[in-house]
């Protein structure tokens, strides 16, 4: 029996890394079809971002009581996962708790820390899904979590929440089965005196499985274990399709986060020399025909760095950007995190394009700007840096907007009236005023 648990367990597991590993490289070149963009200075600054915000989760304290429950989610799912290590080494030598016979009294001291955390996890988790479904907290019920989004988190919940029930339950079999004397249980905890141990959560759950026969018992004990290691390696495979790929990425998206000030505004090196050419003309070099006309701004995932497409997949949609969002908050079309999940989604589908078409993206006529998201959107803007900053994961919905801006207007000339009278001032008088260069300082006068 033990030798068909080993082949079906490296089965399993062999499977489900080559699948996931194949999405992440999907991910990876996805990114990389992203402009390049030089984010190397600085690596102390940069680890500190990653410890403090990915690791530390610093900024969500902003909000206490959303950030304790996270906390607790997060890291108990992180910490209860070291245990996979051992479910991992029983599957494939064949054994039952490997880890005891070496660790003695301090194993059951680990497990029944594992036991508080999972404990931690599910409240966290139902928790999570009232203030989803019931509460209906604002942020986390807006239109572009309708569909497929919502339906994304209050399945990874409910998962979490039956990942952990089947490890106390599995362990309460266990340990019931220690105490009938089962010799393939009782046998890893045989150097323990007493010959029996118990651990804190399951120990108190034991009581409603102790009528049951031993071959129940098994049945139950071996279910929770495979349905546990199925659903870890399950899970591995659904992160890439999931917003919850932000485990991962959070930490190179912290590392990579932009040092520069919130307010300050990349502008394109062609853009400056021609204010600069007009304002001394003597400095333009001479042009020649066959030089390139620059793309100003972005219209596709292209267009943007690979630092913006990063951005996209880390997404954790947590709704922080949008609810501090001024314009949101006055009833306009702009949503930041809409922004993001729109550019993810155009990236996927880019990426769908290139899978058909050997790694070559074919035009379909579609486009990230008026595709997904649309010139009111972009327009309602007011670049207060207020999305930026309430991100927990350093995402940076402020540039992918701002490029997409700069592609109407210098692209499609396609601004309000009032925006195309300041450009034409500029152009014509170097200032937003109508006032002629030699008039400007008349005011004084006045």
């Amino acid at each position: 029996m033990a030798i068909v648990q080993q082949i079906l367990f490296v089965v399993l597991a062999g499977v489900s890394v080559f699948l996931f590993a194949k999405k992440v490289k999907e991910i990876a070149r996805n990114i990389k079809l992203g402009k390049d963009e030089d984010l190397s200075d600085n690596s102390d600054q940069r680890w500190r971002n990653m410890i403090l915000l990915a690791l530390g989760q610093k900024k969500m304290f902003k909000r206490p009581l959303p950030a304790i429950l996270h906390l607790f989610v997060y890291g108990g799912f992180i910490i209860i996962n070291v245990e996979i290590l051992e479910i991992v080494l029983d599957g494939v030598l064949g054994t039952h708790r490997v880890f005891a016979p070496m660790l003695g009294g301090l194993y059951t001291f680990l497990i029944g820390f594992f036991e508080v955390l999972a404990a931690s996890v599910l409240i966290g988790c139902f928790i999570f899904l009232m203030r989803r479904n019931v509460v209906k907290v604002k942020r986390l019920n807006l239109p572009e979590l309708n569909g497929w989004p919502k339906n994304d988190a209050n399945l990874i919940l409910i998962t979490e929440i039956v990942l952990m029930s089947m490890f106390l339950i599995m362990n309460a079999c266990d340990l019931v089965l220690q105490a009938q004397g089962a010799e393939h249980y009782i046998k890893p905890f045989m150097a323990m005196e007493g010959h029996q141990t118990n651990f804190l959560i399951s120990g108190m759950l034991k009581g409603a499985f102790s009528g049951m026969s031993s071959g129940t018992l098994i049945g139950i004990e071996r279910t929770c274990w495979w349905l546990h290691i199925a659903g870890v390696f399950a899970f591995l495979n659904y992160l890439p399709y999931s917003k919850h790929m932000h485990i991962l990425l959070a930490f190179p998206n912290a590392y990579y986060a932009r040092l520069t000030p919130n307010g300050e505004v990349k502008n394109m090196k062609d853009i400056q020399n021609e204010v600069l050419y007009m304002m001394e003309p003597d400095k333009a070099p001479a042009t020649t025909g066959d030089q390139a006309v620059p793309r100003f701004g972005a219209k596709d995932v292209m267009d943007l760095s690979w630092k913006n497409l990063l951005d996209a997949y880390s997404c954790t949609e947590c709704g922080r950007c949008t609810d501090s969002c001024p314009a949101n908050n006055t009833g306009k079309l702009l949503s930041p995190r809409k922004i993001m999940m729109d550019t993810r989604d155009r990236l996927e589908e880019v990426g769908k394009n290139m899978n058909a078409n050997n790694g070559t993206f074919v035009d379909d006529g579609k486009s990230l700007l008026h595709g997904y998201i649309s010139t009111e959107e972009l327009r309602a803007c007011t670049t207060c840096q207020a999305c930026v900053e309430a991100c927990p994961v350093m995402i940076d919905p402020l540039s992918i907007i701002l490029q997409l801006r700069r592609n109407l207007v210098m692209e499609e000339s396609n601004a309000p009236q009032e925006w195309n009278m300041m450009f034409g001032n500029i152009e014509n008088n170097m200032a937003p005023w109508k006032f002629s260069p030699d008039d400007r300082d008349a005011w004084v006068n006045s």
